[in-house]
């Protein structure tokens, strides 16, 4: 394989965008894993104290993600953002103005690899979320698991993520003056495994506990799509069936997580690595649905309200498609 090296005369924004970008990779891929390390030296060190005096705040602390996290707006401006934003570059579309008396949930699609969109749209304000949608406060949901790990935990919350639970859910759209965007990644970690270039197969068909919870809740339903976001990373061929796959399944159902073997470029060349490529990144935010909420809503009323979604899915894709890139001929389909 021939190895394409970058130039070295690349301007100095550019080598900051990548570098932003690089300690974004890392959050995802490393740093809970060091997080925990760094615990487990400092119980075993001279300064166990500390450890001790973080694990009795964890305690105290322990229900705070799924009871609204804990935002930090000074994280969220960071200036590191915004050179995350550019190397994309990254873009949230607004189609309505939302009422921000309204809970709503913004159903992300499609999940990527990393969901770079939602991550740099929702847990930051690199994008101007606060200013196109003035009086809402966006929560991007996470699997539970992630804030069990020191140290960690209290980072990814200051950017507005939550845990997915049914409780925390349930607590942003329970707001009763309402402002609360609870965002999820429907097609979730099996989604990832798909995610490569020019996919458009999204998982949701049988994904309907976030229409359960909109009725339960009065919560308008947004459906939001990231043009793009299956663009910055290839991925190893796993088709369903084959060994890759099963392997991959298999361990996603033991740890909860999926396991996508992804690459694209890397720092000082464009030919291997993890850094993703590239490419414009354009979300979409689409209309409101309406909800009329139902303590107890039946299964017609679910499967109805999820037909309703599902087609203004495809309206917001199909209007939009021809805007970022993509051919008359490609569309949605749904699994």
């Amino acid at each position: 394989m021939k190895i394409q090296f970058a130039p070295l005369n690349v301007p100095l924004r550019r080598r900051l965008q990548t570098a932003a970008v690089l300690q974004w990779v890392f959050s995802f891929l490393g740093l809970a894993q060091f997080c925990l390390a760094a615990f487990v030296l400092l119980a075993v060190s001279d300064w166990w104290i500390a450890a001790l005096l973080y694990a009795g705040w964890l305690w105290l602390d322990w229900d705070t993600p799924t009871s609204g996290g804990r935002r930090s707006h000074w994280l969220r401006r960071w200036s590191v953002w915004r050179y995350f934003r550019d190397y994309f570059p990254l873009e949230l579309v607004k189609t309505v103005d939302l009422d921000p008396t309204q809970n709503y949930i913004f159903g992300f699609h499609p999940h990527g690899v990393l969901v770079a969109g939602a991550f740099g749209n929702f847990c930051t304000e690199a994008t101007g979320f606060s200013r196109l949608f003035p009086g809402l406060r966006s929560h991007l949901l996470m699997l539970p698991f992630w804030f069990r790990v020191p140290f960690f935990r209290d980072y990814i919350m200051c950017g507005g993520l939550v845990s997915s639970s049914k409780s925390s859910l349930s607590h942003l759209l329970s707001r009763p003056e309402g402002g609360n965007v609870a965002v999820i990644a429907v097609g979730g970690a099996p989604e990832a495994l798909d995610a490569r270039p020019g996919a458009l197969t999204l998982q949701v068909k049988n994904r309907k506990g976030f229409i359960k919870m909109a009725l339960k809740h009065g919560a308008q339903l947004v459906p939001v799509f990231s043009f793009g976001e299956n663009e910055l990373f290839d991925q190893m061929e796993n088709p369903t069936g084959s060994s890759l796959r099963r392997l991959q399944n298999r361990l996603q159902s033991i740890l909860g997580i999926a396991m996508p073997l992804f690459h694209a470029r890397g720092v000082f060349q464009y030919s291997f690595g993890l850094v993703p490529y590239r490419k414009p990144v354009h979300t979409v935010v689409g209309k409101p649905i309406p909800v009329t909420r139902s303590a107890c809503p039946t299964s017609e009323d679910i499967d109805g309200l999820h037909s309703v979604y599902l087609q203004n899915l495809v309206d917001l894709f199909e209007q939009n498609k021809n805007l970022y890139g993509l051919e008359e001929h490609q569309h949605l389909a749904f699994i």
